[in-house]
């Protein structure tokens, strides 16, 4: 098939919709499509194209609603972040819901998503769990100074992140830990990098590294003991993935679209927001090796399940059953 994928972040961009959209294009290429990454609804582009897979139900509602008037019934697919999930059926329900209703496949990212999916179009859901390639060595998780425990944070700097809630509980610590947290990630607006250049000034035990290139972040979780991931909304956040495949124990805030990748009774959760349970999950990692030990099998096994081959599979059944339910012949 000819597949149009829109994605609204623009080429070149680091962010995680436009990391997704080439990943599934590369995937889908490799099943025999072909396919064409856009950011904008082109119609020639749509016209030449047999299907059309949108990221971001919210931020696509333009070009959903325009392949349905000017394309019929050829399929669609749209897939759910976490702002979709979160926060845009509920701030702006009429246009989201009604790209949601547009669409005859839906994909999400984590295994609890179809929680706040409306009932009638469940049926529609594939869930699609964001891959990430195995580093080529085990990291030996002994950073430069052996003297410290570090700890990484990566993702942009933005509210959904919670991004300074690690830095936050790391001020909580005692006197003799020996944790650090490492921070890359780009600023969403100055005043995150004011506040991110704020916490360095007056906490030793942060350092914001800024936006990093792919290969550096994976060289970052190398050095690192854990991962923190202190989000209030993800859809299904890659970088779960990334840590799980690179056997980096993760220390999680108990969101849906946390627990829905990690298990439901994945130990290494927190109250979200909570920065006290936060030092208290950090500690623990840097005090009980068993323990953390326990979070990386259990990040193992969850590799299994990260792995490109499966994604693409996942994405081969979305495409499949937006078919099916499509009208067209």
């Amino acid at each position: 098939m000819k597949l149009l994928l829109l994605t609204p972040a623009p080429q070149g961009s680091l962010s995680g919709n436009r990391a997704t959209a080439e990943r599934w294009a590369g995937l889908l290429e490799g099943l025999g499509h072909r396919v064409t990454v856009g950011t904008n609804y082109d119609a020639r582009q749509a016209r030449d194209s047999d299907a059309l897979i949108a990221l971001h139900a919210w931020r696509s509602r333009d070009a959903v609603t325009r392949w349905r008037r000017e394309q019929g019934q050829k399929p669609v697919i749209v897939a759910l972040t976490g702002t979709d999930l979160y926060r845009f059926q509920y701030s702006h329900p009429e246009q989201t819901l009604a790209t949601m209703a547009a669409a005859d496949g839906l994909i999400v990212l984590h295994h609890l998503a179809w929680q706040v999916v409306p009932e009638e179009l469940r049926s529609r859901i594939t869930v699609v769990l964001q891959s990430a390639a195995t580093p080529p060595e085990r990291a030996s998780r002994l950073p430069a100074d052996n003297d410290r425990f570090d700890l990484c944070v990566i993702g942009h700097l933005r509210e959904e992140k919670d991004p300074l809630r690690a830095a936050l509980a790391a001020r909580l610590l005692p006197p003799e830990s020996r944790i650090h947290i490492l921070q890359a990630g780009k600023a969403q607006h100055n005043s995150w990098a004011r506040a991110a250049r704020q916490e360095m000034a007056n906490n030793s035990r942060y350092q914001w590294l800024g936006e990093l290139p792919r290969e550096q972040a994976s060289q970052l979780m190398g050095q690192c003991r854990a991962m923190v991931i202190s989000s209030t909304m993800e859809g299904g956040a890659n970088v779960v993935s990334e840590a799980c495949r690179a056997g980096l124990p993760v220390l999680a805030s108990d969101i849906p679209g946390n627990l829905g990748l990690l298990g439901e009774h994945y130990p290494g959760v927190y109250p979200v927001g909570d920065e006290q349970a936060l030092a208290e999950l950090m500690l623990r990692a840097e005090q009980e090796p068993e323990w953390l030990d326990n979070l990386r099998r259990l990040v193992d096994r969850l590799a299994l399940g990260f792995t490109p081959e499966k994604e693409q599979a996942s994405l081969e059944e979305a495409l499949a059953k937006a078919v099916t339910l499509s009208p067209v012949d």
